[in-house]
């Protein structure tokens, strides 16, 4: 599907704010269709006591059921460091396909090192059901979903463009927010610059679902702008930008930056597509923390 062509149908969005990491996931659907996604789902953790939950995920769920609706894709837009994916969970409740960007396995390999993962974990993707290349198309009732690679935050960034609707993920925040930061391995400011550029050269009325916000002390969270918004005041793209100003804007604000605080846990969990690392001898499962490497 053209993006033109695209653009002529309207689906239905409902976005799940989680307060808790700052993360919306959506169900994405057909006016009169059943047929739907679910885009970057929740899994919750405790980091103090690494206990996981469900109330996230059980929101989604109840509303797919209360709406009749059948999932056909469990989409991620990337290997997340700010939460857990409930991928697997959504899955096992409400069937369908789990899939992210094919150059997920280039993550994979990158933290298969940084946590010295167990010799047999794969580096092939295959803990996902499909692996999406940049353009490639996805059935979804009488609708359709397209791929686009936007590199920068991760290398395998993907937005999800359904008719007028484009799943940003991190590549871009509401306009008073700005961008994705770069300084995770894999990541490239230049990179991100020409994807948002990218997304920014669709229509103006697109609208764009972005995966978290972290609004301004005074604003309400807010996850729903337009292409013609991001270009007239996003703070750190907006339209006559120079690639060289926001690279070095982006480069001096990651330096100043912390890491998430479940960065640790959420990859590990992440590049399994949402499954917790095999259980030990004693029957538990466990996250690793690599001192001093990051």
């Amino acid at each position: 599907m053209n993006p033109s062509d695209a653009l002529t149908a309207r689906p239905e969005v409902h976005g799940f704010f989680d307060p808790g990491t700052w993360t919306v996931t959506y169900v994405v659907h057909a006016p009169q269709g059943r047929a739907c996604a679910v885009i970057d789902s929740v899994l919750d953790y405790d980091p103090k006591s690494g206990r996981t939950s469900t109330t996230s995920a059980d929101k989604v769920i109840d509303y797919v059921r209360s709406q009749g609706l059948q999932v056909a894709w469990i989409l991620e837009t990337h290997a997340h460091a700010d939460h857990l994916s409930a991928a697997p969970y959504l899955k096992a409740q409400l069937g369908g396909q789990i899939a992210i960007g094919a150059q997920i396995t280039a993550v994979q390999k990158v933290f298969k090192g940084v946590f010295n993962l167990e010799p047999d974990f794969a580096v092939d993707g295959r803990q996902f059901d499909r692996l999406l290349a940049d353009g490639e198309s996805l059935p979804l009732g009488n609708l359709q979903i397209q791929a686009m690679s936007v590199p920068g935050h991760t290398p395998a960034c993907m937005a999800y463009q359904v008719g007028d609707a484009v799943f940003v993920g991190d590549t871009l925040f509401m306009p008073d927010v700005g961008s994705a930061r770069c300084d995770f391995p894999g990541g490239d400011a230049r990179a991100l610059y020409a994807s948002v550029q990218k997304i920014l050269s669709l229509p103006p009325q697109t609208r764009l679902f972005m995966c978290h916000d972290y609004p301004p002390e005074g604003r309400a969270v807010q996850y729903e702008t337009t292409v013609a918004a991001q270009r007239a005041g996003n703070i750190h793209l907006k339209d006559g930008t120079s690639e060289a100003d926001f690279v070095r804007m982006r480069t001096a604000r990651d330096a100043t930056l912390s890491m998430p605080v479940l960065i640790l846990p959420a990859v590990q969990v992440n590049i399994r597509a949402g499954e917790m690392p095999p259980a030990e001898t004693n029957g538990v499962a466990y996250l690793k923390i690599p001192l001093n490497a990051l």
